[in-house]
């Protein structure tokens, strides 16, 4: 039964406030730990009115420590904003406080715009030409320590897995060549997800991490008890995006009857949630297990971006039992 995990942005809807998005994923989580979902993992973005996970270090902390077996993590840690040593660090303390549990994924994108970039104190252009040696430069950190070298305390001998995650070929061919388990994001940006899976799988060298390629990949799921709720409940998602594509981000609003989309948010639309699943629980199995046979995908994890709270829970746990409809479906 290949596993589904959930990847959480920590929606600040319209009318809340980082405090509610906060609380609200601690309860996802401990939900999420019950249905059965593997991972549970949080990502860097700052400057988002919507996105409560800008301090995604102390995010999990706050997740972890509510939480029991779950694993969790970062999907992910916006390397180019941080020096090594630092997510080392951060790391190695999460591992040691919670331990067998923390997962460390890695992007080269910044996360947010330029002028947020430079509030960040980094170097923009030299620090993302740099990704794969601060890559090989925080995996040294994990390692055994030798003397004359950086110490990471807590770091320093830990077993802290790295990811890769990427929405082009450059991750995939990053994380083949240090022999690293892959992320694609296609929740958001899906265009060269059969290219870079193919490319992934076909570079890949054996690492002490990893002996075969490890392919997650991101979905939307959204259900719900039909397809009518499914799709109205996914406009505060539409929404959201046409909002951020055309510059005015925002919190996450409300679901609309009759959004209004012209031809370029249609184009928008199509082009960003194409690997989606919304619908009844039918629906969402029949798609997921379409979806994870053409991609031959080891692991799904799942965004669900849903302005009602309950709502939200609900599509994760109708989605937890597609997983089911799938197994079943396939001993016939």
């Amino acid at each position: 039964m290949i596993p589904y995990s959930i990847l959480d942005l920590a929606p600040i809807v319209e009318g809340g406030d980082a405090a509610r998005a906060l609380r609200c994923s601690l309860d996802l989580a401990r939900h999420a730990e019950r249905w059965g979902y593997q991972r549970y993992w949080v990502a860097e973005h700052h400057g988002m009115p919507g996105v409560a996970s800008a301090a995604t270090a102390v995010v999990i902390s706050h997740i972890a420590a509510g939480t029991s077996r779950i694993r969790v993590g970062a999907g992910g840690i916006m390397l180019p904003n941080h020096a090594p040593l630092v997510i080392a660090e951060q790391f190695g303390t999460l591992d040691s406080l919670f331990p067998g549990r923390i997962d460390l994924g890695l992007g080269r994108a910044p996360g947010t715009d330029a002028i947020t970039s430079h509030a960040l104190r980094r170097n923009l252009a030299g620090d993302v030409d740099a990704f794969p040696q601060d890559v090989i430069e925080l995996q040294s950190y994990f390692q055994p320590h030798q003397p004359g070298r950086v110490l990471a305390v807590p770091g320093a001998g830990l077993n802290v897995p790295i990811w890769i995650l990427g929405s082009s070929l450059y991750g995939a061919e990053l994380a083949a060549a240090l022999g690293l388990p892959y992320a694609f994001a296609s929740h958001f940006a899906p265009a060269q997800l059969m290219q870079a899976i193919e490319l992934y799988r076909a570079e890949f060298r054996p690492s002490p991490q990893l002996a075969r390629p490890y392919v997650m990949v991101g979905v939307n799921a959204l259900a719900a008890d039909t397809d009518a709720e499914a799709r109205f409940l996914a406009t505060s998602v539409e929404q959201a995006i046409v909002n951020l594509r055309s510059g005015r981000p925002g919190p996450l609003p409300p679901p609309s009857r009759n959004p209004s989309w012209g031809f370029r948010e249609r184009a928008i639309l199509e082009q960003v949630l194409s690997c989606s699943a919304i619908g009844s629980p039918a629906t969402v199995a029949h798609w997921l297990e379409e979806f994870a046979k053409r991609t031959g995908a080891d692991e799904l994890i799942i965004a669900a971006q849903v302005f009602d709270h309950e709502a939200r829970l609900r599509s994760y746990e109708l989605t937890a039992g597609s997983r089911e409809r799938m197994t079943q479906t396939s001993s016939l």
